[in-house]
This record gives C-alpha cells, sequence and structure tokens, in this order.
C-alpha cells in the first residue's frame, strides 16, 4: 500500500538516511530491546514508534505502507490485549504472537508483488532502477531474508512455549542475534544500490568508446 507520484519519490530519494530502510522495522527492533525490560512498555513503545513512523510519512508525502499499518495495528492491539484482557500472558507468547504476525506480513507483501523492503528502497534508488529485474528480484529477497528472520525468531519462541524449563534469556540472546544479522544485513544495502547505480553510470572504457566510434 503505497500512495505517492514518482517525480516526489525521486526528489526524496536523495534525502534519505543510509538506515532509512530500517525504519520500518524499528517498531520491531524497539519491541525486541524493551521486551526483557518490561512486556507492557515494549508493546506501548512500538506501537508508539510505529504510529509515529506510519504518520510521519503520511503527513509528509501522503504514502501508507503495508509494513507501517500491519507494524501499528499488531502493536496497537496486543497492547490493548495484554494490559486490559489478558495481563497474564507471558513474554513468550508475546513474541511469538509479533514474530509470527511479521513473517505474515513479509510473506503477505510477497504473495501481493510488493515486497516490504521495495517499497523503502525505492526511496534511496534512482528512478531508473525502480523497474530493472535486479532491483527488484534483490528486495524479494531482502524481504525474503526478514521473513526466514521471523520464522526463526517464531520458532525459538514457540520451543521456549512448549519447554517451560528453558530460559527466557535464551530465547531473547537468539532473537537479539537474528535481528542483528539481518538488521546489518539490511542496513548495508543502500551502498550496494548506490554501487550499482554508479556501475550503471559509469563511462564506457577507452575499448568500448573506440568501438562505439568505429560502429558495427
Amino acid at each position: 500500500m503505497q500512495l505517492r507520484n514518482s517525480a516526489a519519490a525521486s526528489a526524496g530519494a536523495a534525502r534519505k538516511s543510509p538506515l532509512a530502510m530500517l525504519l520500518g522495522f524499528l517498531p520491531f527492533i524497539v519491541f525486541a530491546l524493551l521486551t526483557n525490560i518490561s512486556q507492557d512498555l515494549a508493546l506501548w513503545a512500538a506501537f508508539a514508534t510505529a504510529f509515529a513512523v506510519g504518520i510521519r510519512d503520511f503527513a509528509r508525502e501522503r504514502m501508507l505502507r503495508l509494513l507501517d499499518v500491519g507494524s501499528t495495528v499488531l502493536f496497537g492491539l496486543l497492547a490493548l490485549y495484554a494490559g486490559f484482557v489478558q495481563p497474564g500472558i507471558t513474554v513468550e507468547m508475546t513474541r511469538l504472537i509479533v514474530d509470527a504476525g511479521f513473517f505474515l506480513l513479509a510473506l503477505i507483501s510477497i504473495l501481493c508483488r510488493n515486497p516490504l523492503t521495495l517499497q523503502y528502497a525505492r526511496e534511496q534508488a534512482p528512478l531508473e532502477l525502480w523497474q530493472t529485474r535486479r532491483f527488484i528480484l534483490t528486495n524479494y529477497g531482502l524481504t525474503a531474508f526478514w521473513m526466514l528472520a521471523f520464522a526463526a525468531m517464531a520458532a525459538v519462541d514457540a520451543l521456549t512455549n512448549i519447554h517451560k524449563n528453558l530460559p527466557i534469556s535464551l530465547d531473547a540472546a537468539i532473537c537479539l542475534a537474528v535481528l542483528v544479522v539481518v538488521a546489518g544485513f539490511t542496513a548495508r544495502y543502500p551502498a550496494h544500490l548506490r554501487a550499482h547505480a554508479a556501475r550503471s553510470h559509469w563511462p564506457p572504457t577507452p575499448h568500448k568508446q573506440r568501438e562505439s566510434a568505429a560502429g558495427p
């Protein structure tokens, strides 16, 4: 879900931070970092972050992304449920719901042919790269990488829900390790985009220039 014209997107691409692609996943990162301190704090902080990210882009650029909307709804409903309906819900179960929810968001975006990261990558790539096969396939791969990370974290959460004797710290440590890997890979992606764009516009070598001047 994205509402904006191409000219505005292209103009805004140069203003984005190299970490802008992590912006959509920021609510999940906030939740993962705070969940060991307080489950309620983690859920409400993640909801506030998701709402702030979504409303910021909508107010400035009239744009709604699937990840922003999904994060806001997921954390908002969970915060209300854990705070007022079922205060006794365990941290392990909450993590499982969150990880499974983000897994489904990534899967739905791929099935709808609009991978989650594509909507952010377009903010950092020249307009002429948007429809290239390499650009699109790379974002399918990047979204699939996040999807597998969420699946791995959900599997660990499910294991700790089944085996109650496993320490919560083990679940948190594994999930944070997975998150660091996938977030670090995503943070490096804008540099890959810039390098690819530079190669695409790199002037031809003298050998190729002579071939071009000589004609067929």
